[in-house]
């Protein structure tokens, strides 16, 4: 199976180079499959930090960041060596924040970036807002550690490496995994993959 977007025969993929924060036109213009390179600013935050962003929301209080139009990207970074930004930062499972993530698109929450696939209720509140779920690598940390140029914490010091960081990244490779249709790679590779045995 090829990406959206691969040249068939030559092996080269199109990586559609974006801006965070995504605009509401770019996310739309986004397919299940699209290949992208990610610059601009991402919050990392996990299900402790999510939890507690929901309770805030639930208490009708304000949240520690303007969540609106941005993306939240589920990686509890390791410790920088010294002289980085921060250690191997590879996603970690999305599934374990979908109890916490239709609030936040309710807010605005423009995209997310993590491994596996999604439930259905984060899949249609993601279409009622307009938002799309990016794939990282799993197994790639180090790799992914390298487009993060700065790392400072905003919020949930106490949680170390679970706390809420603003992330300033370069060419973050990921693929659209949910589009805001919600178009699902996870259904729609295997299904083009089967029919090109």
């Amino acid at each position: 199976m090829l990406p959206r977007g691969a040249a068939r025969g030559r092996g080269a993929v199109i990586m559609k180079k974006l801006t965070l924060p995504l605009s509401k036109e770019a996310a739309l213009s986004l397919r299940a499959g699209d290949t992208v390179l990610l610059t601009g600013a991402v919050y990392t935050g996990r299900d402790a930090a999510h939890k507690r962003l929901v309770a805030l929301l639930e208490a009708g209080r304000p949240l520690p960041f303007e969540i609106a139009g941005e993306t939240i990207y589920y990686v509890g970074p390791a410790p920088a060596r010294p002289g980085g930004v921060v250690g191997p930062a590879g996603p970690t499972t999305s599934c374990r924040m979908d109890a916490y993530t239709p609030p936040l698109l309710s807010m605005g929450l423009r995209a997310m970036i993590g491994k596996g696939s999604r439930s259905r209720a984060v899949i249609d509140a993601m279409k009622a807002a307009g938002a799309v779920y990016f794939g990282a690598t799993g197994g790639a940390a180090a790799l992914i550690a390298r487009a993060v140029k700065k790392a400072e914490v905003i919020c949930y010091e106490d949680l170390g490496a679970e706390a809420v960081h603003r992330f300033a990244v370069e060419d973050f490779p990921a693929v659209v995994l949910i589009d805001t249709l919600g178009n699902n790679l996870y259904e729609t590779g295997p299904a083009a993959y089967r029919a090109e045995e």
